[in-house]
């Protein structure tokens, strides 16, 4: 009796389909092909990156410590719920650079000198932190499959 008749057919149990029709893997992220509900959502986010960087601009010189604390707790929640929320890293380079582009654009200040920001100290750390925050939140290894499958977040 052959080990195979003797195993109740196990080989035969691990080797390869070879009857399973064959496709090509789903592409995801950049290879993923367009379609304008993703290009208007990552514009979208883009949008509010802006406007979370015209808020946090304001917050942060205002309340000196605990806006600028506010201000990149709110830049990292935008960045990070992108990521989650698209599920690739251009979900979290769109609010980026919406976020990035406008807080040099009120750095470049006007002609007599003017800038919104209120001091170097939380100049600097307003754009360290943010920019710290959202190359974190954009060069995560991947998305937490539980968050995206259960629709709740991982903490």
């Amino acid at each position: 009796m052959s080990a195979a008749a003797r195993g109740g057919g196990r080989d035969r149990a691990h080797a390869p389909r070879t009857d399973a029709p064959s496709r090509a893997p789903e592409r995801t992220g950049a290879a993923a092909p367009l379609n304008a509900a993703r290009i208007a959502g990552y514009c979208g986010l883009a949008v509010l990156g802006v406007l979370a960087a015209i808020a946090g601009t304001l917050v942060q010189a205002a309340w000196f410590p605990g806006g600028l604390v506010l201000a990149l707790a709110a830049a990292a929640g935008l960045f990070y719920g992108g990521r989650i929320l698209t599920g690739t890293q251009i979900g979290a380079l769109a609010p980026a650079a919406g976020w990035f582009v406008t807080v040099f654009l009120l750095l470049s200040g006007r002609p007599e000198g003017d800038y919104v920001f209120g001091d170097e100290l939380g100049l600097v750390l307003f754009m360290l932190g943010g920019t710290g925050v959202a190359v974190m939140c954009a060069t995560t290894s991947r998305v937490p499959q539980s968050a995206i499958r259960n629709s709740r977040t991982v903490i």
